[in-house]
């Protein structure tokens, strides 16, 4: 009976990390004989259409959990690739400081990853940030891209940053 009750509260516990999150996955890779795999997912923002960010992270099988014995978490690793995808659209994004648009559960309670973007005004740059976040401890894995804004067709829905006066490129204000 314990077994169940056990097995039961993992199952719980993985579908609730499944989920969350704003995303769609693209496909898996298995990488050993136990079940764990590596994801990858398209995240889109919300606020700049025609990009697409690709984050692969790490899904611990059953096997591993029972294994290693913590059972209500996936590791903190992930890789990020951003690319523009067509023209490019940028709604109401803060020009400084940085803005989350996403995040997913890797833990049952306290850690969660996570992609922040972060506009590069001096550098007419989109900038995104895939991390872990922990209540405790932090986590220094983290994974980045950069989307150079210059020299792509571009249009600002709010008006362009004060910046982009001088930048060279196809910039559109609406």
């Amino acid at each position: 009976m314990k077994i169940f009750a056990r097995f039961a509260v993992v199952t719980a516990a993985v579908l609730a990390l499944a989920a969350c999150g704003d995303s769609r996955e693209v496909g898996s890779v298995g990488v050993d004989w136990t079940g764990n795999d590596i994801s990858i997912e398209a995240v889109a923002d919300a606020d700049v259409q025609g990009v697409v960010c690709h984050l692969a992270f790490f899904n611990r099988s059953f096997i591993d959990r029972i294994s290693q014995g913590n059972w209500f978490e996936d590791p903190s690793y992930s890789a990020l690739d951003c690319s523009a995808v067509g023209p490019i659209t940028i709604g109401d994004i803060p020009t400084s400081g940085s803005e989350e648009i996403f995040k997913e559960a890797r833990s049952l309670i306290w850690k969660s990853l996570r992609v922040t973007r972060i506009y590069d005004a001096t550098n007419n740059s989109l900038i995104y940030l895939a991390h872990a976040r922990q209540i405790q401890q932090g986590s220094g894995k983290m994974s980045l891209s950069v989307i150079p804004l210059n020299g792509l067709d571009v249009t600002w829905k709010n008006g362009a940053p004060a910046s982009q006066g001088a930048v060279s490129g196809s910039v559109v204000v609406q």
